[in-house]
Order: structure tokens, then sequence, then C-alpha cells
């Protein structure tokens, strides 16, 4: 084996140039870059080398043959020719790894097979027995890639991925595979700075991934050099005396290399289940004395005691998946650049992340933007010289009271324009509900047309709801006026970032206002009109209870004295309450959802009602054609569209509300009231009905100030019997 060696060297994909710089510094010889891999030519102790050394490879493949093929029975003819007897004996095993298609192989485990189907066709005709296939601990593992009409056949030298240095066994449940974390660390410079003297810090380490690549840097210590498993070790072309020769450098090289001062190297874990996971993994890597890890979240944070040392701030900030993540992150992203700001003067920071556009939120500018790849996750390195230079100007925005002491925003000019608004609107609707005891109302209602969102008050929490952009808007545009709003709403209202939810309202089909957004119940408990109710602001899609129907309960309970009450469509029961609480001799609440029910009982028993509260599940239009019972007053509120098991399957409020409104007002009582609403835009009331009733619209008389802006949130009619 004299002759070079043709290597390929394979990578996450976006790391190719650094794995070409690596491998050249390593030894490899005509490096060339392509899509997720590097190949060259080395000799046997470069091809070791860089099994060992690598902290950027997935895997050092060793070719050898390339053959053109057209067709399947190619493939096989050409993997046959291959003496195999110089790589794999006949009682040995392998497994094959097929990748790409073409030439009439569509289907990689095909490919494989026949690719099987050669090797061991050949060496059985050889010795009389053949190989066997074993796919976890084969002694040779081979890789077939068709390309354009290609077969480059290899075999696999490293075996299990080299990214699995064998340190972290123990991982969070996001964890950066360790090539992926070591190429953050090239790109942010911390080998340079490092041999510097650098510190090194993450205040948000999991299980320590980031901080042990780099203390292996700092050391000078081959990643893979406590591998005990290797493609090579039972492969016949392997040559254990230099492999030796290699091990043994590399060790030595790891004795030096922890013999120096160490570095100051510390990683902060707010979750306490991931701290002995992190520090099991570094004894596993050796570098007790390189590096610690403390139980602390960011208000904790603080870099080297020794205000005269610099270093890196490196860190993999979560992402988010779940609806309503922005809001936490935000401010997360927020709260880091402040502590970086106040902190860390004069430091680096690396960050990595999957929403990049939150790093703008950050207040510190990066000079250097590097695309990544964390899987299939599109991600970006940002690099950032925290230095006054590239600090961004800081805008405060005067709070309606005092300045805030919970949140701390770097507000852009349109987060600025959206809080000087969302001011204007607390200081006019905060005194006016101080003054009518309401501790629930809608602040905000898409008031500028480009904040499309619906931002309601309950007591100390914030509910935020996002109306969804229309196709037309650039989502970019639509997301950064998202995150401009929330930036400004903590300030503004001096209100704790962890006590805002937020929300994205899109039209409800069928049931899906039901589902729930999360599995558990976050119920807090709100007064309105001298009763009290649940609300849940983090579950549903609605908190359950609609805020602009305030002054339609309120009439209830103050019409309901000795009365019978009928509550259709009641969802969860806060006008029944307001009944029971003015005085209704009975009350009846009927629902097509247990959920909501369920909901209404609790309220019901949170007010220390029960006994004489009837709560049905049904479909109210089935209910009403049933039911015989008279009433005196009567509430209707029904969805605009629902699931029915009649009426062709689905209520709809413009067609059906005719058939709704009659069945009810048989149900009336002589001298009885029926108050119906609905919240569909396009509603017209049936003309027929003003004949057979007498009809009052009361909508502008059941809307309270905090809706005065958005007169078309619902429309109400008073309804009695022309008798």
């Amino acid at each position: 084996m004299s002759d070079p060696l043709e290597l390929i060297l394979t990578c996450p994909k976006s790391l190719e140039g650094l794995l070409k710089d690596e491998t050249t510094e390593l030894g490899l010889l005509e490096a060339k870059a392509s899509i997720a891999h590097v190949q060259g030519l080395a000799d046997m102790a470069t091809a070791y080398k860089l099994c060992i050394w690598s902290r950027l490879a997935n895997r050092v493949l060793l070719v050898i043959k390339r053959f053109p093929i057209t067709n399947a029975q190619d493939l096989y003819d050409g993997i046959y020719k291959i003496d195999w007897r110089d790589h794999l004996t006949a009682t040995g095993t392998l497994a094959i790894e097929f990748t790409g298609k073409g030439s009439g192989i569509d289907n990689t485990h095909f490919g494989a097979l026949k690719a099987k189907d050669a090797i061991v066709d050949r060496l059985r005709n050889h010795h009389g027995q053949r190989p066997s296939v074993e796919k976890l601990h084969p002694d040779v593992r081979i890789h077939v890639r068709l390309d354009k009409g290609e077969a480059t056949v290899s075999i696999d030298l490293s075996g299990h991925s080299l990214h699995q240095r064998g340190y972290r066994l123990q991982q969070g449940a996001a964890p950066l595979k360790e090539n992926l974390a070591a190429a953050i660390l090239i790109r942010a410079g911390w080998p340079k700075i490092a041999a510097e003297g650098g510190a090194l810090v993450d205040p948000m380490c999991g299980v320590g991934t980031l901080l042990i690549e780099g203390a292996l840097m700092a050391a000078g210590i081959a990643p893979n050099l406590h591998r005990t498993q290797w493609g090579f070790s039972n492969w016949l072309g392997h040559i254990p005396s230099i492999w030796k020769r290699v091990q043994q450098e590399a060790s030595d090289l790891s004795k030096q290399g922890l013999a120096k001062t160490p570095l100051w190297i510390r990683g902060y874990e707010a979750d306490p289940r991931l701290i002995k996971p992190a520090h099991n993994n570094i004894a596993r890597a050796n570098l007790d004395k390189w590096l610690k890890i403390y139980q602390g979240d960011l208000a904790t944070f603080a870099p080297h005691p020794d205000k005269g040392q610099k270093g890196l701030v490196v860190c993999n900030p979560p992402y988010g998946e779940r609806l309503g993540d922005e809001a936490s992150l935000l401010y997360l992203y927020q709260h880091f650049g402040k502590v970086l700001r106040e902190q860390c003067q004069g430091w680096q920071a690396a960050i990595f992340t999957g929403v990049p556009e939150l790093c703008k939120r950050m207040g510190i500018r990066s000079h250097k933007q590097y695309a990544f790849f964390n899987g299939s996750i599109a991600c970006k390195l940002l690099l950032l010289n925290i230095i006054p230079q590239q600090l961004v100007v800081k805008r405060v925005t005067a709070a309606p009271n005092e300045p805030s002491k919970k949140a701390s925003a770097l507000l852009s000019e349109g987060a600025q324009m959206f809080a000087n608004r969302l001011a204007k609107n607390y200081k006019q609707l905060a005194k006016w509900a101080k003054q009518q005891q309401i501790s629930c109302y809608r602040l905000y209602d898409a008031d500028m047309p480009e904040y499309a969102l619906a931002i309601d008050i309950y007591n100390d929490w914030v509910h935020v709801q996002e109306y969804a952009p229309p196709s037309s808007i650039d989502p970019d545009k639509a997301q950064t006026r998202l995150l401009d709003a929330l930036s400004a709403i903590p300030q503004v209202l001096d209100i704790a970032p962890e006590h805002i939810i937020i929300k994205r309202r899109e039209r409800q089909k069928g049931k899906q206002q039901y589902k729930k957004q999360s599995n558990d119940k976050h119920f807090i408990e709100i007064e309105e009109g001298g009763v009290k109710l649940l609300v849940n602001l983090e579950d549903y899609l609605d908190t359950g209870l609609f805020l602009d129907h305030r002054p339609m309960r309120l009439r209830i309970q103050q019409e309901a004295q000795g009365k019978r009450f009928l509550n259709l469509f009641c969802y969860t029961g806060a006008a029944t309450v307001h009944a029971v609480k003015g005085g209704a001799r009975t009350t009846c609440s009927v629902d097509l959802s247990k959920t909501y029910l369920a909901w209404a009982k609790q309220n019901l028993l949170l007010n220390g009602y029960s006994e004489r509260q009837r709560l049905v599940q049904a479909d109210a239009m089935e209910w009403l054609l049933e039911n015989k019972e008279a009433y005196d007053l009567i509430f209707i509120d029904p969805p605009t569209f629902s699931n029915s098991k009649r009426l062709e399957g689905v209520f709809d409020i413009q067609r059906d509300h005719t058939k709704l409104i009659n069945l009810a007002m048989n149900r009336l009582a002589v001298g009885g009231v029926l108050y119906f609403s609905n919240n569909f835009r396009k509603f017209n009331l049936n003309q027929q009905l003003t004949e057979q009733y007498h009809i009052t619209e009361i909508s502008e008389f059941t809307l309270d100030q905090d809706f005065k802006r958005n007169s078309k949130i619902h429309r109400a009619w008073q309804i009695t019997s022309n008798v």
C-alpha cells in the first residue's frame, strides 16, 4: 500500500469548507470539497491520523474501486471483480451501506443486496465458505455510492460515526452532535482565543458538549483518542504497527496538553436534571480539571471573575417548536443580550440558533454570520464583538406610571411606534378599568393594521392573540412586527415577561376551538361584577371568557331576580354564574362540549352554586325541539359554525338563526326576554323575524369602553313576544 490512497471524508452539510482546511492540515493531499464530503489522497498513516484527529468528519472512507455501470448486473460484476480476500475473511462479517440511485437501481435496499451478493459469491467461490451479514458490529463495513452512472466502493475505516467520541453517554433533549459543536467553535475563532489563554463560557450549556469540545481543542487532545471500536480493526488491510505509532503520538500529545495550566472554561445550566449527566460526560472525557459546570440560569450567569481576562461566550439557545414560543424565546434572547452587554464587555460571543431573527433583539450587531444545518434545521452562527461600537442604541418607552423594573427591551423604530400606541391605550383604559373595578379588559385590538394583535389584560397577565396575516403579507415582515410588539409589551405594561401568553387566531373549523394548545391546565381566578370566574390563558385558543360580552353578562345579572334562566351555547357558563348571582330562580345551561360544561361547573362551584343549576350536554337545536319547559330569561350566543347531528351536519348562524330563534321563542314565558348575539361580521337578521317578534338591536349598549374601537366585535338584539 505504498501508492497514495484515495480517501473520502463525509461530514454534515455546511461543514465541507472547514473539513477541507482541517484535513489539509492533517496531511490530506489534493483535497477537494463537495456537498457533505471532502476527498483527497493520503498514505496509511495519514488515514489513521484523520480517524483519530478529525473533529469534523463523520466517516473516513478508503476508496478501493470506481467503475461505470448502466444496470444492476454491471454493479454486481464490478464488485465481484474486487479481490475481497484482501479485505475480509470468508468466515467474517460485513455490512453494506448503499447510497444513490440510477442505472436501473432506484432502491437502496436492492442496491445493497446486489453488492452483498457479489462479495459473498466471490469469497464463496474461492473458499467454499461465505461471510455473514452483521449490521451493528461487522468486521468490515463497505460503502457503495452510485452517482451519475459511476459506482464508488469504499471501506469504512471509522466504523461508527466519528462524531460519537464516547464521552457523551447522557444528553439533553436537543443535543448538538459533537462535530457540529466543534465546527461552531472553529468558526468562532476559539482555537486562536485558546492559544492566547482566553476563557470559554456557555450560559446555557446543557450536558456540556460545546465546552467539552472546546476543552479538547484547548488541551490539544485528539477527539477520538479513547475510542475503542474502529472500522479498520478487523479489516485485512489494517497495518497495526502504523496505527500504534499514530495512536501513541496522539496519546503523548494528550498527556502534554493535560499537563498544561487549564484555561478558565465554565458552563451554567438552569435544568438541575442535566447537571449530573454533564459532570459524567466531563469525567469520561478526562477533563475534570479543565472544565466546571454549575446549576444556574442567565440571571446568575457571570463571566470570569478576573475582569482583565477576556474570551468567548458560546451558546446554543433553544429554538422553540410550539405555538406561542415566540414570546418566551424573545425575552430569553433579550435578556441574554442584556447580560452580554452588561457583563461581557470586551468579550466575543458566538450564538448558534435556528431563529436568527431573535438575535437582532439582543442589542448587539453581529460582524459575521455563517449558515449551518443542525440535522434538517437551517441554522445560523452569529459572531459578536461585545464592544461599544457594536451595541445598538437603546430606545426606552416611558411607561404610564413608573419605569419598568421587570423587563428591559431594546426597541426598534417599529417597536417604539407600537409601544407609543400601547402606552396611550393603557393610560386611558387602565384609569377607566380601575374606576369600574374591572381587572380584565381588551387593551389593544389591531388598532394599527400592520400590528394585527388582540391584547387583553387578565389581572397581572397579558393574553396576546396574533391574527394570522393574509398570504399577501411577507411572513418575515409579519414575524418582525410580532417581535416588535412582544418587545414593547412588558416594558409599557411593567409586567413580567413570563406572564405574557401568545396564541395565533385563525378561523376555526368544526370543533377546532375545543382543541387544547398544551397538555396542562393553567387556570387563574378573576372577578367580574361580584362573581369569580376561571380563565385559562394557555391550554386553549380561547380563554373561557369573552370579554366583549361583559355588559351583557352584567345586564343578565341585573334582570335575573326570580327568573328561570336558559343559557344556550353556554360555553363556560359565565352568564349563568351572573344569573345566579342576580337571584335567578333556576338556571339551565346547554352546550355540546363536555369540556366546557365541566368548566362551567367549576365556575359555579367557585361561587358556591351547584344545587339547582342544570348543566346539559346536548346540541342546542335538538334540545329545543325536545324540551317543553318555559323560561323567563334566555341568552343565546351561538358560534358562527358548529358541528351538529342535524341541519346537514353543520350549524350555520346565517342559515339557521331563524329556526334557532323560533325554537327558543317557543320556550319563552309570557313577559320574558330573549337576548341574541353573535360575532359573524356579515350577519343579517332575517326580516321575517321582525314581523313575528318585537326586536330591538342593542349592540351599542353591550360594548364597554375597551371595545368601542371595534364596534363590530359582536351584534346583539333584545327579543320579546308581540303578544
